[in-house]
Parts: structure tokens; sequence; C-alpha cells
């Protein structure tokens, strides 16, 4: 609530929000896609809440964010 209402106050257009801000995601770590369900595992039984995000891709250059 606080950031849609920061942007909407400053009529801050979305593409600027999201480079200014992490947009919440905290940590993340790249593994390699064959050890990933271990490092879930391990993670989990460190008592940390684990959710895959996405995937590394070869790309073009151009930036997708996707709600």
């Amino acid at each position: 609530p606080l950031f849609q209402w920061l942007q909407e106050q400053g009529q801050v257009a979305d593409a600027e929000m999201h480079r200014v801000f992490n947009c919440g995601i905290g940590m993340t770590l790249a593994v390699a896609r064959s050890d990933a369900e271990q490092v879930q595992q391990i993670l989990e039984k460190a008592g940390e809440k684990v959710f895959r995000i996405g995937e590394i891709t070869a790309g073009t250059g151009r930036v997708d964010i996707r709600p």
C-alpha cells in the first residue's frame, strides 16, 4: 500500500517504480536447474521460505517485467 500511495501521489510511471525500488523480492539465488531441488530442500530445512521466481535465459537486451 505504501508504494502504491507513493506512485499515485508522485504520479510515477510503473517503469520508474520498478527501476527505483526492488519490488520486494529480497534475497535471490541463481543456481543450476539440476541443483535447484537440493538447494530448496537445504534452505527450507534451515527455516527459509523458498519461491522459485524464474529462470535465466538468453535474451535480446530488452527487459520484460511481468506482474
